[in-house]
């Protein structure tokens, strides 16, 4: 039997839980069978899973660039380590040295330990790609990460929080189990509050016939109420005509993370139903990483009609107007320090490095960058969703923060500008826990603060 000792584990989701998000667990002694039939059908489909399987040569480059391997100092959290949990049971079943010569060759039968192995490594692994911008081959192991969790999730063995999130959304349309009523009054009591200490009077519309539709996280209406304010208070000095869909008040799709045949499907059937009832000419999305993400590279392929309306990010909008000189923004309106954090899908996936420079310019008065940053930048630890409160796991995210912590405070900065929802609830805990003493804002907080009103 295998050793993995730094081995721990989320909290699984129970048969009720699975049943909800539309899994069938399977039986201890089918697992192992049925999980290489799945690894069998997904190596024939995919032809980057294949180059990760057999194109990596172990020189280690990864290692050092993880923040993962860097916090848990665990060798089976070095990214190469990580793949190889499932590239051994590759070499056995598909490749004829595996078969030929087994162990010799690096090459394990699949068994119960091995699929425990995947559960709790792969669910350590945040996502983040910055394995693959280092990787001198460009194999990107996240890509593997998301094919275990996949196979895991057919076996039924998916995280308690995931599934909850997932029959969420299913049934609510957004994470937080918010229903419309509890959104409509948290969107008001957010307007009176911005009239307050702004002295800016708008309204959030819902679900009115508009040209713009804004995708919010559905963390603002709990956790992050200044970025929703934000929001509203840039759509409400554009004058434009927008509204936020009751039925998909959540930037983040976690199908992305968990299961991406069913239930990010399922998801962007439901947003696209939401704007084409509504009329809508343009989606903004809100800050969500792995939402903007999973909305950029995955919604015209998942579309379940011809998509011809323009998807963009909130970020992107306000750079143009900030570039055009239609946006005007007093930056000493945010006096102190602050450090960006770059989200992981935002710099390494979907481009938007200079897009969130161009409004902390505009936006504050002292910018300080960490170093590394941009694509070269270390996740928070919490990506993909490893935002786990049972005892270990919690303390696990702490490790796993460690090397942003240490960004963090070489810059001396007392604000930290983290521009995504699933970042904020890594990075409150995360400051606490290292006696940081910044405070966590987003991007648009920031904007809306700096905002000249005419």
């Amino acid at each position: 039997m295998p050793e993995y000792k730094g081995m721990v584990q989320p909290v699984r989701a129970s048969e009720a839980d699975l049943k909800k998000i539309f899994v069938t667990p399977v039986p201890d002694d089918k697992k192992p069978e049925l999980a290489l039939k799945y690894l069998d059908d997904i190596r024939k489909k995919f032809r980057s899973f294949v180059m990760a399987m057999e194109s990596c040569v172990k020189c280690g480059q990864c290692a050092e660039n993880c923040h993962t391997y860097l916090g848990t100092r665990d060798p089976n959290n070095i990214p190469t380590n990580r793949a190889e949990l499932i590239r051994k049971i590759y070499k056995r079943y598909f490749t004829l040295e595996g078969r030929w010569f087994g162990k010799l060759v690096g090459a394990e039968d699949i068994n119960l330990d091995v699929i425990e192995s995947w559960y709790s490594y792969y669910y350590q692994c945040s996502q983040c790609r910055r394995c693959a911008y280092v990787c001198p081959f460009g194999i990107d192991t996240c890509e593997v990460t998301f094919i275990g969790r996949q196979i895991l999730h057919w076996l039924g063995i998916v995280p308690k929080l995931h599934a909850g999130v997932g029959n969420a959304m299913g049934r609510v349309g957004n994470h937080t189990n918010l229903p419309k009523p509890g959104i409509i009054d948290t969107l008001e009591f957010l307007a009176e509050d911005a009239a307050e200490e702004f002295g800016v009077e708008f309204e959030f519309p819902v679900d009115q016939p508009a040209d713009i539709m804004y995708i919010p996280s559905s963390a603002d209406f709990l956790l992050n109420p200044y970025t929703l304010v934000g929001a509203g208070m840039f759509f409400h000095y554009i004058g434009a005509k927008w509204t936020i869909p009751s039925t998909v008040t959540e930037a983040g799709n976690f199908g992305l993370l968990f299961d991406q045949y069913y239930t990010q499907r399922s998801n962007v059937t439901r947003l696209l139903n939401a704007a084409f009832e509504l009329g809508i000419k343009k989606i903004v999305w809100g800050e969500c990483g792995h939402g903007w993400r999973a909305a950029k590279m995955y919604i015209p392929s998942l579309a379940d009609r011809p998509l011809s309306i323009p998807i963009t990010h909130v970020h992107e909008e306000i750079a143009q107007l900030i570039r055009t000189n239609q946006l005007k923004l007093d930056p000493s309106k945010n006096p102190y320090p602050v450090t960006l954090h770059d989200p992981c899908n935002y710099v390494r996936a979907c481009g938007l490095c200079d897009d969130m420079r161009v409004l902390m310019n505009a936006s504050v008065a002292d910018f300080r960058e960490m170093t590394p940053n941009r694509q070269k930048n270390f996740c928070c630890g919490g990506g993909s969703a490893i935002l786990f409160d049972d005892p270990e796991m919690y303390q696990r995210r702490i490790q796993l923060s460690a090397k942003k912590a240490e960004q963090v405070r070489e810059t001396g900065a007392k604000i930290l500008c983290a521009p995504c929802s699933i970042c904020k609830a890594q990075l409150y805990p995360m400051v606490e826990e290292h006696e940081l003493g910044v405070e966590v804002k987003g991007l648009v907080d920031l904007v809306g603060k700096a905002l000249v009103w005419k």
